[in-house]
């Protein structure tokens, strides 16, 4: 039934007639069911705290958090895993404001998130008459998102809605910006011609189908090649397409790296991964197929060193025709959603279809072993204080042994060493900085992760990252969620030896030395642990996990583990003068 006010209207009072009303609130509401929407991530405050108040009442979950930005990367993060649009909720101008960088965020990464804020009235803000929290929040969104609305009249608020999921979920899925200001909440109207006035969003995201040609000529290259390489992005792990992909991949015998929010969608241990031997591959491939993924500064815009002397021909699939040859020449586009693109090429794998050349495959086989093999002493030290491989391979163990747990990650050498180290099982399992490579994604990725899929969170931070959204451990113990937070505590940025030259201040990348996250958690109810070596981190993981109790375990990182901005030193510029 829908969210309704009785009201008798003043006109036919003495006619003793009733008629039935709605208004802004409701009709927003209303507009969110219809369209499936059951969650709301926000902040509550002029002028949409009754908004979230009656949302609760109609049975929407909404989750308040401690900052606009940290419910906006829960809104975001809820949008990738789920392919509906997530919703963040925000007050005006500054509330606006912290939610944005989400939203520009979520854009870049192409989840679906809608940014719904309330705004001040219009007609103060164009003369600029100085009303309460006064900004042209739309006029600031457009650049920022796919699409940016505004809705002045209750009349229009189903139209604004369905507008805004199309737009968040259709094509390349990406950030939307809902202005609602606040006289539009109590506009009163008409109960029947309110509900007549919802719209109901049919086929969002339409499949769209490759051009048969496209599909011939990708095979065609791909038949030529001596040495391919699939290499799989976080979009393909969007597409929820797990089955065909892998059925492609295994089909061709082709070998794939998965960029690290596509790890899982094969098993990193699937014997044609080759994400352990990643630089052999991107040097001497001769034929790479990107599914889902974008030739950005991950991928050293797919040219340089990064890949080699051996000429490259690249086959792309992506639903953005834009994208094709956005940075070197795709010779074989093709635009459409992964799951038709990837099933029209399966198709095309007959009979006649040819495994890569052995001597390739032995390659990357022999290169990624030796390397694994290396790697393993590494990952066994129990030292105290801990390195980043000792302290990760006991992590990498609990993934092993849990691989339904979903993995949350940022950090500098946290995040870098952690993508490399931590293998992962299942598709979507793993949720990290993303395109950008920003810092303060992670609590508001651990809160949505859990509350969407039910299943326990592991957040494994470092403590420079954590400080971006550290206050939402209260959001964790308030909702008595499941997860568990792991600080890799090294006392700074990177390492914790810097020093002021003066002598005046701590160093600019030094924090409080011997901090104890760990006591954080215990202020609002969760468990706090201190720990030392991997196996009392190993531990303290497990029983946090078998519990579900939100806890937060204080890893201590031996100070001068870490090196300088992680793997991206080189995008650091540094000074090449000396001063006399």
């Amino acid at each position: 039934m829908s969210a309704v006010a009785q009201v008798i209207d003043a006109n036919t009072a003495e006619a003793g007639t009733e008629r039935e009303l709605t208004d802004g609130f409701h009709l927003v509401i209303d507009a969110l069911k219809l369209n499936g929407i059951d969650t709301i991530y926000g902040v509550p405050g002029i002028p949409i705290t009754d908004l979230g108040r009656m949302a609760q009442a109609e049975g929407i979950r909404v989750v308040s958090f401690r900052h606009e930005q940290n419910a906006g990367n829960a809104a975001a993060i809820a949008g990738f895993l789920t392919k509906k649009p997530g919703i963040c909720l925000t007050v005006s101008a500054p509330g606006f404001l912290n939610g944005l960088t989400a939203l520009a965020n979520a854009t870049t990464n192409c989840f679906p998130m809608i940014l719904i804020s309330g705004s001040s009235e219009r007609e103060i803000v164009d003369l600029q008459q100085g009303d309460y929290e006064e900004m042209d929040q739309l006029a600031i969104a457009k650049p920022l998102c796919k699409a940016a609305f505004r809705v002045l009249h209750a009349a229009d608020i189903g139209i604004g809605v369905a507008r805004a999921i199309r737009a968040a979920v259709s094509g390349r899925p990406g950030g939307v910006y809902l202005d609602l200001p606040a006289k539009l909440f109590s506009q009163v109207m008409d109960a029947e011609a309110g509900a007549k006035s919802l719209v109901k969003v049919i086929d969002p995201a339409p499949a769209q189908i490759p051009g048969a040609d496209a599909v011939k000529r990708a095979l065609d290259v791909l038949k030529g090649a001596k040495r391919p390489l699939i290499i799989l992005g976080k979009g393909a792990a969007y597409a929820q397409a797990d089955d065909t992909i892998r059925e492609f991949i295994e089909k061709s015998g082709i070998p794939f790296l998965p960029m690290s929010m596509a790890k899982g969608l094969l098993p990193d241990t699937h014997p044609q991964s080759a994400g352990a031997a990643r630089s052999t591959v991107l040097k001497d491939s001769d034929v790479v197929v990107l599914i889902g993924a974008r030739l950005n500064w991950l991928l050293s815009h797919g040219k340089g060193k990064t890949w080699g002397d051996a000429p490259k021909q690249f086959i792309q699939i992506d639903i953005e025709p834009k994208e094709m040859d956005s940075n070197v020449e795709i010779v074989a586009p093709l635009v459409g959603d992964i799951g038709s693109v990837v099933s029209a090429l399966l198709a095309g794998i007959d009979g006649t279809w040819q495994a890569p050349p052995a001597d390739w495959i032995k390659t990357i086989v022999t290169k990624r072993d030796d390397n694994i093999a290396k790697m393993a002493p590494r990952l066994m030290k129990n030292y105290s204080p801990m390195d980043f491989h000792g302290a990760l391979g006991a992590l990498r163990t609990v993934i092993k042994e849990r691989p339904d747990a979903i993995l949350v990650n940022e950090g500098a050498n946290t995040l870098d060493l952690a993508r490399g180290i931590i293998d992962m099982y299942q598709p979507r399992k793993r949720l990290d900085v993303g395109t950008w490579g920003v810092m303060g994604i992670g609590m508001g990725f651990a809160i949505a992760a859990a509350i969407e899929t039910g299943k326990p969170v592991l957040a494994v931070e470092g403590d420079s990252a954590f400080g971006f959204s550290g206050m939402e451990v209260e959001t964790i113990c308030r909702y008595n969620l499941p997860v568990c937070i792991v600080i890799f505590n090294n006392n700074g940025i990177y390492r914790g030896l810097d020093t002021d030259p003066t002598g005046r201040d701590p160093g600019t990348t030094v924090f409080v030395k011997d901090s104890r996250y760990d006591k954080m958690m215990e202020a609002f109810g969760g468990v706090g642990v201190n720990v030392t070596t991997p196996d009392e981190l190993k531990r303290a993981v497990d029983e946090a996990m078998d519990s579900g109790k939100p806890t937060l375990i204080n890893a201590v990182i031996d100070p001068a583990a870490g090196t300088e901005s992680g793997r991206i030193g080189n995008l650091n510029p540094q000074s090449v003068v000396k001063k006399k």
